[in-house]
């Protein structure tokens, strides 16, 4: 299968220009997601690299996993975390990632990503399997609204309103892969995380 063919549709890494001002403190967003000193987390579908940098920051003595299928985009995720010393990074399908990653980590993240997914209780059961007992998978997802409303620059941004999820949808998807929602967290102005933690 050709790489393009396995990629999530309407997934690839926005202009960075509209993604800084609309996430303009990533650290704070980690923070709110509940992730740790000491953590081994996957940074799921990383992209350039833009939550990664924070979450290396925020772990500490822990790690960070940056994974993605596209190797520009890992390349571009290196360089942004040039100076850390606690990442990892494989390249990858994520619909085989229990076949990539041998140790169980804490935590999971995918941001803006997850309404992209073509079998998204597969992804959760290839979540599922990675994870500690009691660890965390958090979903990063635009709101429900329609496109022509969620504005930054002056102009529409995000996935096509049809794609969009709610908190709701994406608990309906993910819980039978043995989770239990813990919190829908508010990312103003246009996001909300959904933490999952999975079931002992």
């Amino acid at each position: 299968m050709e790489q393009q063919e396995k990629l999530f549709p309407a997934t690839s890494m926005p202009d960075p220009d509209w993604w800084q001002t609309l996430w303009s403190n990533p650290d704070a967003t980690i923070s709110a997601l509940g992730i740790q000193a000491g953590m081994e987390v996957v940074d799921l579908c990383c992209g350039d690299g833009y939550f990664t940098t924070a979450i290396a920051r925020q772990v500490g003595a822990g790690h960070v996993i940056g994974f993605d299928l596209d190797l520009g985009m890992l390349e571009q995720a290196k360089a942004a975390c040039q100076g850390a010393n606690n990442c990892i990074w494989i390249a990858g399908d994520a619909c085989e990632l229990s076949q990539l990653i041998e140790e169980k980590v804490d935590y999971v993240l995918i941001a803006n990503t997850f309404h992209g997914v073509p079998d998204p209780l597969g992804l959760a059961r290839e979540v599922a399997a990675i994870l500690k007992p009691g660890g965390r998978f958090a979903i990063v997802n635009w709101y429900p609204l329609p496109r022509e409303e969620t504005t930054v620059l002056g102009q529409p941004r995000g996935p096509r309103t049809d794609m969009r999820m709610s908190p709701e949808a994406v608990q309906a998807v993910v819980e039978p892969a043995g989770f239990v929602l813990e919190a829908v967290v508010d990312l103003q102005p246009y996001h909300y995380g959904a933490v999952f933690i999975l079931k002992s």
